[in-house]
């Protein structure tokens, strides 16, 4: 049966529903249905070669072996005990301000998430660093779970960033501008979730009793030269970045070098942590590696059924605003969210997304930031939030359903943050047009 290249791309989209239903994973999915539909708009003999040529393309594509080294560089940060002491630096500042153990667990994630790609190792290291602390002094398990699932997902959006690198391996844009366009909207984000916290306590003091222990300014001050190291790393690798000294594979294999040098002199790198560094460095490279390949033939298929410039001629021709267009889009993936982890929902949409935005108009590394910041949200949205699950399996006295509800208020600031870059792009685009490459 011949069918036109509109509804067999349009069977192919909803096959692809069908069988994530169904429980195949996406990266599966995604590459059946593009070769089933590339099969069906030309012949079997052009399907096969471009299945096989894009899952060689994309593993053996060397800027990609940035993702890896990302995961390790958190790997290695969380091993040399780079999380304890941020976290015991920035509560020896900030434990007397309200909601000060919850404020010094957002700097501590912002610091860690400097030098890990992963939100889910950053909500995770700092939930067995964190929690239990804030339990110690009677913080509400909600208030303190929330904070720190939220948390996490700084590691989604400071570089270094497994997300904007798997943006710019889906849209072909320069990882190392994404990575350095994720700096001020990542500060402002943390910003606001501090916002969020000391707003949250003055409504309702009893959430965080202000912690009486005082610190000695001399413990105050000594506790300053454990940030020396995060940030001298940050610095080295996001300024080369910056600079044009290297790209970001070379420094993702510096970070990663650097700060396993860290944990080895401080003796704090055994055998086994080593091992699952390693061992989750190339779990999660294969996983995002099988997903861009799945994404990459759905979207050749995508291509040839004109689905994506169809779509796109539409949104064109809307007598609207092209920001009710972005809002549409925006909305789409809030609920996509629900279902969906942050890497596959990306994978999924964007051969869809990516050309309205660039026919609206939009500046791709713009929009780059307002997806990863999508993908955010969906972290802590029910009822699949992953950083949620996350803190659950760390913190085993507290259930699912009041993490969810202790992580609710911090969604507002990721949507003020999203209105705020909206309204000033340049707060995005300052940094990467003045990078020297």
């Amino acid at each position: 049966m011949i069918l036109d290249p509109v509804t067999t791309g349009m069977l192919g989209l909803a096959g692809v529903f069908i069988l994530l239903f169904l429980g195949m994973p996406i990266a599966f999915a995604l590459m059946l249905a593009g070769f089933a539909g590339i099969a069906q708009l030309t012949s079997m003999g052009a399907a096969l070669p471009v299945a096989s040529r894009t899952i060689y393309e994309v593993s053996a594509y060397y800027p990609y072996t940035v993702i890896p080294l990302f995961i390790l560089m958190g790997g290695f940060a969380g091993s040399s005990g780079m999380t304890r002491e941020l976290y015991r630096t920035f509560d020896h500042w900030l434990r007397r301000l309200p909601g000060g153990l919850g404020i010094a667990t957002i700097g501590a994630c912002a610091g860690f998430s400097a030098v890990s790609g992963s939100s889910v190792a950053t909500a995770a290291a700092m939930g067995t660093v964190a929690l239990p602390e804030m339990q110690r002094f009677g913080y509400d398990p909600r208030f303190a779970s929330g904070t720190i699932a939220a948390g996490g997902t700084l590691g989604f959006l400071i570089p270094p960033s497994i997300g904007f690198v798997v943006y710019g391996m889906l849209t072909e844009q320069s990882i190392g501008k994404l990575l350095i366009a994720g700096m001020i909207p990542g500060l402002l984000l943390s910003l606001a979730y501090v916002a969020i916290i000391v707003l949250w306590v003055k409504l309702k003091p009893n959430l965080a009793p202000t912690n009486p222990e005082p610190v000695a300014w001399r413990r105050k001050l000594r506790s300053l030269l454990s940030v020396w190291e995060p940030l001298s790393i940050f610095v080295v690798v996001m300024g080369g970045i910056y600079l044009g000294f290297f790209t970001p594979t070379e420094a993702g294999a510096l970070g990663a070098t650097l700060l396993l040098l860290a944990a080895l002199l401080k003796r704090r790198l055994s055998r086994r942590n080593l091992m699952e560094g390693l061992s989750e460095a190339v779990r999660t490279s294969v996983m995002v590696l099988f997903l861009v390949a799945g994404a990459n033939v759905f979207s050749y298929f995508l291509a040839l059924s004109t689905i994506p410039m169809e779509v796109a001629a539409w949104a064109a021709d809307l007598s609207v605003s092209r920001f009710a267009v972005l809002a549409i889009i925006v909305l789409i993936y809030l609920f996509l969210g629900c279902f969906l982890d942050a890497i596959s929902m990306m994978v999924l949409t964007m051969p869809v997304v990516f050309p309205i935005v660039l026919t609206l108009g939009f500046d791709p590394i713009w929009f780059g930031v307002i997806a990863v910041l999508m993908m955010e949200a969906g972290l802590i949205t029910p009822p699949m939030g992953l950083n949620i699950f996350t803190v659950a399996g760390v913190a085993r006295n507290i259930r699912v359903e009041e993490i969810f509800v202790g992580v609710a208020p911090f969604l507002l600031a990721i949507f003020a943050v999203l209105c705020v870059v909206t309204v000033y792009p340049e707060l995005v685009l300052c940094l990467p047009d003045m990078m020297l490459r």
